[in-house]
This record gives structure tokens, C-alpha cells and sequence, in this order.
């Protein structure tokens, strides 16, 4: 580096450390969150050694790609067998179906760019695969927990519609549900583009690394002046409204659906096997949905709503290892969104069971109609064909 260079980097960390008051702490010391402050050669970011420290860690570069690796090694086989179950092996299509298809199709199109972000952060947090590669990966990140928020609000209105109008003709029900697939990709397509307007990679000076949507880039004059907010207004803006259109209106719409859900099923009249298979199902999905918000939605969109708000004002932000790992848990929707499937569909459950058990469909149906046509009889233990001569088999 030459003599301009280093007085350049030493005037630059003069001023980050004269600026206690906008993003970094004058009584401790410590680091405010991950910003770059752009060098006088354009090319190079500099960070302070708190950043430095963090991106070295081995929260960034132990704890996080050993939950990715989990998040695909599980998340992969899963919702490509579920996929497979729903377009292969399911004989009737029913809205619920639809819905799960497509959330499972929206697990492992990210899923499948999983092992970039382990390689990046195995790495050191050093993104090698370009610009454009670090936006599509953003992109599918991001498409992703919003296009899951979504489906997932479909899925429980729809569960309340079969308990609340269980008589609604099918085919219509189909139609709609498709319709409201189509408008959800359209809308992430959509709202996802402006991912790929701002730059999501940053060359760290002193670390010979280069981030991938780690690090926000922070002009000189901009920084001086205490206007960071010029330079952040892009995802500031993005954030917020993803925050109140694809998170706060559905979790509105969960809540809503589950409690008119649980108000129908305790003033049903309904007796029975069906009734408390309905309350059961109710409830399981309940409880799924509700560990999927807990863990990977709630805390990560609150906290890149904290985020971009305390940079878009300039006021410290104490909290960005927790941030970060949010949204490295945010990930683990695609783990969790195959038990929806699994606990709430019966049908699914069956066709997972036969797709290992590697049961063709054929097979399948050859054994539903044989047991089928065999009665059980509780005083024998055995069951009987239905012309009751002979006893087929005991258990």
C-alpha cells in the first residue's frame, strides 16, 4: 500500500472512531453493526477491528455453515420426496395439496443453492462466485421466507374453510387454489427484484475477503455528514414493506383462521371418529406453524426491520451476531415446512410410507382392494372375506 493509501486509512478510522454518536459506541468500544466505510480508491471497503473480529468468528464461520449443511442435507431429500409424493404418486388433488406442493417447491429451489452459502462461509466469509451469483442467492433466500409466509396463510385458511364449510365443491375450491398459487409467484418474482439493484458484494480491505450481503457500504462524504441513510434507503425501503405486505398481514391471517378454526371445532356438534380427527389435525397444525414463526419468521423479520431502521437512522445497532444468526435460522423453514405435510395429510403420510418402502402405485391399489373386500371381526381376531366362508389371515 502506498504512503497516500495508509494516510487515507488512518484519516478513514480517524473519523469512525471521532463518530461515537451515529454508528459506533463511545462508552464501550463495541461494533454497531456491519457497515463498510467506502476508500478514496472506490474498489475497497474498510471496517473497523470489532468487523473484522465478527467476520473471522466462529459464529460466522463454524456455527453458521454447520446449520446450513443441516438445513441441506435434511431439506433436500425431503421436499424432493414430497414433491415427488404430490405430483407422482397423489390421485386426488385437493387445495391443501396444492398449496403444500408449491410450499415444498419454494423449500428446495433455495435448498439447492444451500451449498454455495456454505462454501462462502467455510471460506472465511469469502464470496468467489461474483456479483451476480451472491443476488440470485440473495434472491432465492429471501423468495423463499416470504413465499413460505404466504403459502403458509393459504394452507391455514384453507384448513379453517373445510372445518368451517366442509360441503364446498371441490373443483372450485381447486380452481382457487391454483389461481392464489399463480398471483404468490408472480408477487415474489416481483418483489424480489429489487434485490438485484443495489451491490450485494463488498471487497474487505485488510481481510483479502469479499462478503456476500453481509456487509452495507457507507460513503465518506455521506458518512461525515451523518446522511448513512442515502446510502441504505434501497434495502430500507424493500424491508419495511416486505415486513408489513408478505410477514404482518399474513401472521394476521394465521392468527385469525386459527382462532375461528379452534372456535368452530369447540362449538361443533359433530361426534365421532371424524370430529376428533379434525380437532387433532387442527391442532397439530397449530402447534407446527406455530414453532416455524417462533423459530425462523418472527425473529428474523423483526430483526431486519430493527436492522434497517437503525442504520437508515444512524443510531447503533448492539445486536447484529444475533441478527445475522436469525437469519441464518430462517433457513430452517425448509426442515420444518415437510412436518406440515407429513402430520397434517393423512394421504401423504400413507404415500411416503409406500414410496420407501418402494410400493409402485399399482401394487398400492392391488392391496386397498384386497384389504377392501376382507371384514375384521373383533371376537376372532381375524379377518374374513366378505362372503364369509373362509378366514384370510390373523394378526
Amino acid at each position: 500500500m502506498s504512503a497516500v493509501g495508509i494516510l487515507h486509512l488512518l484519516v478513514l478510522f480517524t473519523c469512525i472512531a471521532s463518530s461515537g454518536a451515529a454508528l459506533s459506541p463511545a462508552a464501550n468500544g463495541r461494533q454497531r453493526g456491519f457497515i463498510g466505510i467506502q476508500g478514496p480508491d472506490l474498489d475497497s471497503v474498510y471496517v473497523d477491528p470489532v468487523t473484522m473480529s465478527t467476520l473471522k468468528s466462529g459464529l460466522t464461520t463454524v456455527f453458521l455453515p454447520l446449520v446450513y449443511v443441516f438445513v441441506f442435507a435434511v431439506g433436500l431429500p425431503s421436499n424432493a420426496m414430497a414433491i415427488w409424493v404430490f405430483v407422482f404418486r397423489s390421485k386426488k388433488f385437493h387445495p391443501a395439496a396444492i398449496y403444500m406442493a408449491n410450499l415444498a417447491l419454494a423449500d428446495l429451489l433455495f435448498v439447492i443453492w444451500v451449498p454455495l452459502k456454505i462454501a462462502y462461509h467455510f471460506n472465511g466469509n469469502n464470496w468467489t462466485f461474483g456479483e451476480e451469483m451472491c443476488k440470485v442467492l440473495v434472491g432465492f433466500f429471501y423468495g423463499n421466507m416470504y413465499s413460505s409466509i404466504l403459502f403458509i396463510a393459504c394452507l391455514s385458511v384453507q384448513r379453517y374453510w373445510v372445518v368451517a364449510h366442509p360441503l364446498t365443491q371441490q373443483r372450485m375450491d381447486n380452481r382457487l387454489a391454483i389461481a392464489v398459487s399463480v398471483c404468490i409467484w408472480a408477487f415474489i418474482w416481483i418483489s424480489t427484484t429489487p434485490l438485484f439493484l443495489y451491490q450485494q458484494t463488498v471487497k474487505i480491505s485488510g481481510l483479502n475477503i469479499t462478503t456476500c450481503h453481509d456487509v452495507n457500504i457507507i460513503t465518506m462524504e455521506n458518512f461525515k455528514s451523518g446522511s448513512t441513510f442515502l446510502d441504505v434507503q434501497k434495502p430500507y425501503y424493500y424491508f419495511m414493506v416486505m415486513a408489513g405486505l408478505a410477514f404482518f398481514i399474513p401472521c394476521v391471517v394465521i392468527i385469525t383462521a386459527y382462532v375461528l378454526m379452534m372456535r368452530k371445532l369447540g362449538h361443533s356438534t359433530m361426534e365421532g371418529s371424524n370430529a376428533s380427527k379434525n380437532r387433532r389435525r387442527a391442532i397439530v397444525l397449530i402447534i407446527t406453524v406455530l414453532v416455524t414463526f417462533l423459530v425462523c419468521f418472527i425473529p428474523s423479520n423483526v430483526m431486519l426491520v430493527v436492522h434497517y431502521a437503525l442504520l437508515g437512522s444512524g443510531i447503533a445497532n448492539n445486536g447484529y451476531g444475533f441478527y445475522i444468526t436469525t437469519l441464518c435460522l430462517a433457513s430452517l423453514n425448509s426442515c420444518l415446512d415437510p412436518l406440515l405435510y407429513y402430520f397434517v395429510s393423512e394421504e401423504f403420510r400413507s404415500h411416503v410410507k409406500n414410496t420407501l418402502l418402494c410400493r409402485s402405485s399399482r401394487t398400492v391399489e392391488r392391496m386397498r382392494v384386497s384389504f377392501s373386500s376382507l371384514k375384521y371381526s373383533k371376537k376372532t381376531n381375524t379377518y374374513t372375506s366378505s362372503t364369509g366362508q373362509t378366514d384370510s389371515s390373523t394378526i
